[in-house]
């Protein structure tokens, strides 16, 4: 998954997993300094 901003674009890994373990969600909301709430499902 990327994020293109003016200056830069981020790219968050995302596992092809059916399930991810919580720690491993949280270190990749960490590590690519997005706010939390672009990770939520919203259905």
């Amino acid at each position: 998954m990327q994020l293109r901003q003016e200056e830069s674009t981020i790219t968050v890994p995302i596992p092809n997993y059916k399930e991810l373990k919580i720690g491993t969600l949280q270190s990749i909301i960490r590590q690519s300094g997005l706010p939390r709430s672009l990770f939520e499902v919203n259905e």
